[in-house]
């Protein structure tokens, strides 16, 4: 049984993949959400899906923009009163090789993958912290446990993983909590529109939320530290 019943989950990237089915799996547990995420559409045909106002609110951000994370925080909490999981989800990738992609995109993808995770931290930690209990859920990689030949994409996962285990010693440390609980998420391959041709034998974003739903609805004295997740047919 979940830890707590009807949760707030706030989710960033929320509008396709991960973030949208763990949305929906989180709607059909009983909690409800609050979607983030640049494609403000996307984010309000799902929205609608999961039953409207009472159980989803759209906010249109940009996680790179601090004063836009702010104010998707601000709505959550205006909306629901409280949040109870923050799953900083954001990202995206690059081809591998540090001659491919456009220095844009490089600049792009680390503001999203590693300034997004912090700002989106940043922006509701005094919560958390007021409240005393709460659940970060932060999206890493396999590709953040090892080395990937020519990936930048590899390199900001590496410090998203960082992120979440200093954000654990902080709380203790600095803090002196031990209810608030970090889980980083370490997908392998998962075919999600993150990938132009993701290729066969990879794992369903169903099966990440699926497990990002198991590691919050652990008994509060369970802290599911990191979950790294493969398909069954990669080796590494």
């Amino acid at each position: 049984m979940p830890a707590m019943a009807d949760r707030v989950f706030l989710i960033t990237g929320a509008s396709s993949g991960i973030g949208a089915e763990t949305a929906r799996q989180a709607a059909a547990a009983g909690d409800r959400v609050i979607l983030a995420a640049r494609r403000a559409q996307e984010l309000s045909d799902l929205a609608a899906e999961l039953g409207g106002d009472k159980k989803a609110l759209a906010v249109s951000c940009d996680v790179t923009d601090w004063e836009q994370v702010q104010s998707a925080v601000a709505a959550g909490l205006d909306h629901f009163g409280r949040i109870d999981v923050v799953f900083a989800n954001a990202g995206f990738g690059a081809a591998r090789g540090f001659l491919e992609e456009s220095v844009e995109h490089w600049r792009a993808m680390v503001l999203t993958n590693v300034l997004g995770v912090a700002l989106t931290i940043r922006a509701t930690l005094p919560h958390v912290l007021e409240r005393g209990t709460g659940h970060y859920v932060v999206t890493s990689s396999v590709a953040g446990r090892r080395t990937v030949p020519g990936s930048l994409y590899s390199a900001t996962k590496w410090a998203a993983t960082s992120i979440g285990q200093n954000l654990r010693a902080e709380l203790h440390e600095f803090h002196r909590n031990s209810t608030i609980r970090v889980t980083l998420i370490e997908p392998g391959g998962v075919d999600t529109p993150f990938f132009d041709n993701p290729g066969s034998g990879r794992l369903e974003a169903e099966d990440i939320a699926g497990a990002v739903m198991w590691a919050v609805d652990q008994p509060p004295h369970v802290d599911v530290s990191e979950m790294l997740i493969r398909p069954s047919a990669q080796p590494t």
